[in-house]
Order: structure tokens, then C-alpha cells, then sequence
């Protein structure tokens, strides 16, 4: 029989490495586990609103049978018993997928995507769905049905987006780990801000298949956990080809867990110092907190030197343009049915995209091919590169939509080169908030990507620390972001342009949609204007050109 042997103070904070370690042994009944964590998400959530539909009943019900099969020997391995949540932008046959949005998706489905099937299959416990934000891809937006997601540090904290609820819930202790998706940082972006682990695998590694799309060129799903060694774990049950994903091919899935320990003296690391010294407006606590990363790094015996990309902003133009254009392309039915039922937020993102044309995307895919090629050289010198993660989370009464067209994203770029790339804690600011760091490598280099991960958690202690969170408190109330929504901001021949062009696409708006059309359009036109041509090459193909590898 299972002896419970962590003990109710604690066995919310075992990682999944832990927890597994304890199941496999015995001294820790998945029908307990799940009944603990139960407990703790009915007394903490109603101030962090990390969930959006709870499955408590089937996990339950799958604990019981994993159980049942660890007592009679058959162990389905390391995840075995060990609960989880996704994202609710994940199908799945326990809930009903609402994508955080009033509006229902095209297609919707009760079934189980990909990956989920996978981690069932490995037997692990679907505790739940998480909070998004509005089809993965909006930012908080309080008239929406649900809740906007509190940071577990502080709860009037921003998450990040759109894997909102999958990081709050693991920094809170509410789940070990959680899946979650990225197109331009929305797993990275989320553990930074919430000091937990967050892993965007190489493009073609992890199944998308049944996840609701943001952008078919630069969506990632990946796991999100309290370690590096749990998101190993994770990614070794989720990995692998999976045919009915156009995106994904066939490549070796090495052991992720035991390619951890190898150590990093003498692996060569490029730190990509200009993106928080020119580029991005880190804090000072923010920067030391990197230059004490790119040390400790140092002293494990990495080769460590400077290196450059080229800046943010070409990224984010380039991300933008394709992944707008996409995603209006998916939401393009509703948009002309419904558009007033989706959040501000998403608008704010979503329809500036009618006055991308056609030549401004096979543009924008010409520069991604052109931003891959030229990562070469520095795949060639370096094994992994270090760039900023985000720093201290702001209000959440503090965040503005138009962010997402202004503010550099140094996320975005191994969204754009198919590159693996790793957040994590680097430290806390004086007001006890996380702060982070990310580690990319070349594509399909996962495994060293981790490692490097692994080698620097183990190094310091930022993952020892836990928010303190009171029983029976409450979300404290928010104020509703303030949005600048007055036309007379933006020329009367851009609101005729964009107007125009919303009304080509089909798209009835009415004062309040105009309004929210034309604060956002300068800086898509502008986006537009700085794309380079190179028209002078008819044979400079886009990104999305297949090609067979080469034999």
C-alpha cells in the first residue's frame, strides 16, 4: 500500500521529478496527491483565477486506475500518477475548450489533442483546464467571462500572456506542471513573470495538432513546470513525430532527462548583451541580475563571449505581419459575424491585420528565411545563446494593449528561427518579484538548450523561494486598463485606408471597432514601410517554400 509520506505542508511544492520519485516508491498515492492539490486550488484559486474549468471528477477517476496499476507493477513510467493542467486552448474530451473568448472557435471539438492523448497515455492526471488569454493571443481583458490571472507574487501582478493560468497555477503550487503554447513568448513570457520554468521546443518537435491555432508559421506547444528537469521529463513524453501536424517531421528524440547532467564546462556561450544594455528597457536590477547569470555560467566553466543579432524590433515587425495575418485569417468567419464579442485587446491586436496585403506577408516570410540563414554564423560559433527574459511583472491596471505594436519582445526571435529556447528565474527584485532569463539554441538542439537550464538551477537557489499566499483571500478588485480610443489621434487618411480595407475584408464595425481599428493602424502601416523588399530577387523565396531535406 501507498504510505503518504510528504507530508500536507509540502507535497503542493514537490517538483515532478520528486513527486515521481515518491509515486514509483510508494510513499505517495496518486488518489491523495490529486486530493491534496484538489484542496489547495479550492482554497488559493478564487484569488489567482488560474483555472477555468476544473476537471477534478476524471482525475479522480484516472488516479485510481494509475494506482491501481503502480500496486500491480505496471508502471506507465516517470509521469505515471503525476497531475497536470493544460492551457484552454488544448481540445480535450473532459472539458469543453472556451479559449478564454465569449466567442466559439470554428470546429470545436471534445476530444483530446495530441499531446494530451500522449501524457494520458503516460498516465498522467488532467486536473484541469487553464486561463488563457483570448485565443491564446489578447491581452487581460476584464469584460471577458473569466477572470484575468493574478501573479501568485502579487496578486494585482501582471502573468504575461497568454499562458496565464498555467503559470500562475505552478508557481502557486496548484499543479507540478502544466502545458502551455507560444507564437511570440506566451510560455517564456508567463514563467518570467510567475518564476517558474518555461520551455519552447524546436519547431516540428511537439504535436500541434488539436490545439485552437494563433499562427500556423509560429506556434510552439511546450511544457511549463517548477524545474528544468520536470520540463525534460515533459518533453520526453510529448515529443516525437505526429503526422496529422503539418508542421512536424521525423528526428531523433534523444533521453532529455539524463542529457541533463553532463555539466557545461567548455560549452560555448554567445550572450547577447546589446538587447537589455541598448535595446530593451531593463532595470538596473534586471541587468545585474544577467551579468550575475552570464558569471555564474562562467564559473561552471562555459566559454563565455559576447555576441549580436539584429535588433528587436526587425523581429517583432516580422513576427507581427505573419502572425496577424494568420490569426485574422482564422478568426476572419467571426470577425464579420461577431466582432464586437471579442475582448479589446485582441481587437487591438487583430484587426489592424486587414491592412497587411499580400506582398507585406510573402515579404515578411522572405525575411524570416533571411533572419534563419543568418543565425548560421552564430550557430557555428555558439552552442546556446543568452538573452533576456522579462523582468519584474508591472500592474495589471498598468498594461496597454498598444503594447503589443510598440514594445520590443525579445521573445519573438526563436518563434521566428524555429529555435528551442528556455526561461527561467535569474533572480528577484527588490520588491521579491521574479526575473528572468532565456537560453536558445540552434534548432534541434533541445537537449543542450536544457542542460545549460538544468546547470544553472542547480547553481543558485532562485527556485527555493515561494509566494506566500493567504487562505480566504480574494483577487484584489482590478481598474479596467485605460484605452486611448479617440479616432482624431490618427490622420483621416489613415482612418479612410484602414476603413476601406476593413470594409473590403468584410468587416462591419461600429464606432467603438473604428475607434479601436484606428489607434493601432499607424503602427501596422508603419510595420509595413520598414519591411525590406529586395525586389531586385524574384528567386528569394519566403519561409514557407517546403523543401526535402537533403539526402
Amino acid at each position: 500500500a501507498f504510505a503518504m509520506k510528504a507530508t500536507e505542508d509540502d507535497a503542493h511544492w514537490l517538483s515532478v521529478a520528486q513527486a515521481s520519485a515518491l509515486i514509483q516508491a510508494r510513499e505517495l498515492s496518486p488518489v491523495e496527491y490529486v486530493e491534496h492539490l484538489v484542496r489547495r486550488i479550492e482554497t488559493f484559486d478564487p484569488q489567482l483565477h488560474s483555472f477555468i474549468t476544473p476537471c477534478f471528477d476524471s482525475a479522480r477517476q484516472r488516479a485510481r486506475l494509475a494506482e491501481a496499476e503502480i500496486m500491480a507493477g505496471r508502471s506507465r513510467g516517470p509521469l505515471h500518477g503525476i497531475p497536470f493542467g493544460v492551457k484552454d486552448v488544448y481540445e480535450t474530451a473532459d472539458a469543453v475548450t472556451t479559449s478564454g473568448s465569449r466567442v466559439p472557435y470554428a470546429g470545436a471539438r471534445r476530444r483530446d489533442a495530441a499531446i494530451v492523448q500522449r501524457l494520458h497515455a503516460a498516465g498522467a492526471l488532467l486536473l484541469g483546464k487553464l486561463a488563457t488569454h483570448e485565443f491564446a493571443h489578447g491581452g487581460p481583458s476584464p469584460e471577458l467571462p473569466w477572470p484575468v490571472a493574478r501573479n501568485p507574487w502579487s496578486t494585482t501582478r501582471f502573468t504575461g500572456g497568454s499562458s496565464s493560468g498555467s503559470a500562475a497555477a505552478v508557481a502557486a503550487g496548484l499543479l507540478p506542471a502544466a502545458l502551455g503554447t507560444d507564437t511570440g513568448g506566451s510560455i517564456r513570457g508567463p514563467a518570467s513573470y510567475c518564476g517558474i520554468a518555461g520551455f519552447l521546443p524546436s519547431a516540428g518537435l511537439v504535436s500541434r495538432a488539436g490545439v485552437v491555432p494563433n499562427s500556423y508559421t509560429l506556434d510552439h506547444c511546450g511544457p511549463m513546470a517548477r524545474t528544468v528537469e520536470d520540463c525534460a521529463l515533459l518533453l520526453q513524453a510529448i515529443a516525437g513525430h505526429d503526422p496529422s501536424d503539418g508542421n512536424s517531421f521525423v528526428q531523433p528524440i534523444p533521453d532529455y532527462r539524463a542529457g541533463l547532467h553532463a555539466g557545461i564546462e567548455g560549452l560555448r556561450i554567445g550572450v547577447l548583451r546589446h538587447i537589455w544594455e541598448e535595446e530593451l528597457a531593463c532595470s538596473a536590477e534586471h541587468r545585474r541580475a544577467l551579468d550575475e547569470t552570464v558569471a555564474t555560467l562562467r564559473g561552471l566553466g562555459a566559454r563565455i563571449a559576447d555576441a549580436r543579432i539584429r535588433s528587436m524590433r526587425d523581429y517583432l515587425d516580422v513576427k507581427i505581419v505573419i502572425g496577424e495575418s494568420e490569426i485574422f485569417s482564422v478568426h476572419h468567419r467571426q470577425l464579420i459575424e461577431r466582432a464586437g464579442e471579442f475582448g479589446r485587446d485582441f481587437l487591438t491586436r487583430i484587426l489592424p491585420a486587414v491592412l497587411f496585403q499580400s506582398a507585406d506577408y510573402v515579404a515578411a516570410s522572405r525575411e524570416q528565411r533571411r533572419m534563419i540563414a543568418q543565425m548560421q554564423a552564430l550557430h557555428a560559433r555558439f552552442d546556446v545563446l543568452l538573452l533576456p527574459g522579462f523582468g519584474a511583472a508591472g500592474p495589471i491596471s498598468a498594461q496597454r494593449s498598444l503594447n503589443f505594436w510598440t514594445h520590443a519582445n525579445p521573445h519573438a526571435v526563436a518563434n521566428l528561427i524555429g529555435a528551442p529556447s528556455l526561461a527561467v528565474c535569474c533572480g528577484f527584485s527588490e520588491a521579491g518579484l521574479p526575473l528572468g532569463v532565456q537560453f536558445m539554441g540552434p534548432p534541434l538542439s533541445d537537449q543542450t538548450v536544457l542542460r545549460v537550464g538544468h546547470a544553472y538551477e542547480r547553481a543558485t537557489d532562485w527556485r527555493s523561494r515561494r509566494p506566500m499566499l493567504t487562505a480566504g483571500a480574494t483577487a484584489p478588485a482590478l481598474t479596467e486598463p485605460l484605452a486611448a480610443t479617440d479616432p482624431s489621434a490618427t490622420d483621416a487618411e489613415t482612418r479612410e485606408l484602414a476603413l476601406r480595407l476593413a470594409e473590403q475584408a468584410g468587416l462591419r464595425l461600429d464606432d467603438t471597432l473604428q475607434a479601436i481599428l484606428f489607434e493601432a493602424a499607424p503602427h501596422a502601416l508603419a510595420m509595413r514601410r520598414r519591411l525590406p523588399r529586395h525586389d531586385g530577387s524574384v528567386f528569394d523565396e519566403p519561409a514557407h517554400v517546403f523543401r526535402l531535406p537533403e539526402q
